[in-house]
C-alpha cells in the first residue's frame, strides 16, 4: 500500500522537475546547472518510482513508466491527494 505522503514527495519531484525545465533565465545563463540540477530530479522520480513498484495504481505506473511526467503529476493530483 502506497502512503500518501510517498505520494506527495513523488509529486513535488515531478513538479520541481517542471520549475526546472521552466527557468528559462538558467537555461540561456547556466545550462550546465539546468542540466545538472534536471538529471538530479529526474534520478530522485526514478528512484522513489522504483521504491513504489508494485505498489502503485497501474495508470500511475503507466504514467511513470512512459516518462509521461506531466500526465502522472495530474494523475496523482487529481486522483490520490484530491482528499488532503
Amino acid at each position: 500500500m502506497v502512503m500518501k505522503s510517498e505520494l506527495s514527495k513523488l509529486a513535488d519531484l515531478l513538479e520541481k522537475r517542471l520549475e526546472v525545465i521552466a527557468d528559462h533565465e538558467m537555461r540561456e545563463n547556466d545550462p550546465e546547472r539546468q542540466l545538472k540540477l534536471l538529471q538530479e530530479v529526474s534520478e530522485d522520480i526514478q528512484a522513489i518510482q522504483e521504491a513504489l513498484k508494485g505498489r502503485i495504481r497501474p495508470r500511475l505506473n503507466h504514467f511513470l513508466e512512459n516518462c509521461s511526467y506531466d500526465k502522472a503529476l495530474d494523475w496523482i493530483r487529481n486522483e490520490e491527494l484530491a482528499g488532503d
